[in-house]
């Protein structure tokens, strides 16, 4: 789990209400929150696991012009992702990439970031090696 979070820099939050404001149309850069995490394995069914409880950063943004992804780790180190694809599809928008994550270690992984494009509401999916990840949030422009 705490690979997951490290690559996508995913953690809880609260986004205030003009979230459904939002400019997410990818003109705008945008800054997201998370709500909930679930992780599941095989064997070992899914759980909801608290942001907090893995030491993710609160937030991350999405700069479409540099098309990246930044987040600051809690130790303090910023890391960017590369947005490989990006397409609107019935009101949303969708990022998708890969990441190989922490350096020596088995824990590259695939996600997809689907923004309401009406409501800024977010579902980011991750998966790996032998685990997976739903995760709720919101976005808004800043």
């Amino acid at each position: 789990m705490k690979h997951l979070v490290r690559c996508l820099g995913l953690a809880a939050g609260c986004v205030v209400a003009s979230a459904a404001q939002a400019a997410t149309d990818g003109s705008e850069p945008l800054i997201c929150a998370l709500v909930e995490i679930t992780e599941c394995v095989p064997d070992g069914g899914c759980e909801r696991v608290s942001p907090q409880s893995i030491g993710a950063p609160r937030f991350f943004r999405i700069n479409f012009a540099e098309g990246q992804i930044t987040r600051t780790r809690p130790e303090g180190e910023e890391i960017t992702s590369p947005i490989e694809r990006t397409e609107e599809v019935d009101g949303k928008l969708i990022l998708q990439g890969a990441e190989d994550g922490i350096e020596g270690e088995p824990d590259g992984i695939g996600w997809s970031l689907s923004i309401d494009q009406s409501s800024g509401d977010m579902v980011l999916t991750g998966s790996g090696d032998a685990v997976a990840f739903v995760i709720f949030g919101a976005c808004t422009d800043f």
